[in-house]
């Protein structure tokens, strides 16, 4: 069997560099990828991306987001997102459902599809120290000078998990 690579861009465009995940996968698609590897905007659209996990066969998942860790802004980031260190549907079930169309960040997107009977593959998230996430249209200048370096690191990924059936993810960090 083939392994696959879903690269999920995440993030709303009318928000500043919340954007960022959604700029970063259309760059991507206009680069030369394996066949193995899907890139998709997934905007707000957490459901959809869950569902996707749950139906798609993806060995690894690659997320792109604008991710808050106190850095500067432009900064990029690789976290190995271990799955097995995010909420399961067992550690929230007072708290009602997980499910926000609008607004699903990658752990909600992890737990979503774990109560949906999904196990993930390895799972990593590229992002980006935001600026502003206001709203408004448009990435600021740090951020969007960040998204070449943010799309380079998403094709070693992509290359690592093809190649060697996993990703040393010490070469991608910063």
């Amino acid at each position: 069997m083939t392994s696959k690579v879903l690269i999920a861009g995440i993030g709303n465009v009318f928000n500043g560099d919340d954007g960022f995940g959604v700029e970063v996968v259309a760059r991507l698609s206009t680069r030369d990828l394996p066949p193995e590897a899907v890139v998709a905007d997934y905007g707000i659209r957490g459901v959809h991306l869950a569902y996707e996990l749950l139906d798609g066969g993806y060995e690894t998942t690659i997320f792109v987001d604008a991710v808050r860790r106190g850095g500067e802004p432009g900064t990029v980031y690789v976290i190995d997102a271990d799955p097995a260190s995010t909420p399961s549907a067992g550690d929230h079930s007072d708290e009602g459902p997980v499910l926000d169309a609008h607004g699903m960040h990658p752990a909600a997107v992890l737990a979503l599809l774990r109560r949906l009977g999904g196990t993930p593959g390895r799972v990593f998230v590229v992002g980006c120290e935001p600026l502003t996430v206001a709203e408004g249209m448009g990435l600021s200048e740090p951020v969007a000078a960040a998204v070449d370096e943010a799309a380079r690191r998403v094709r070693e990924l992509v290359a690592d998990a093809l190649e060697r059936g996993g990703v040393d993810v010490s070469r991608h960090s910063r």
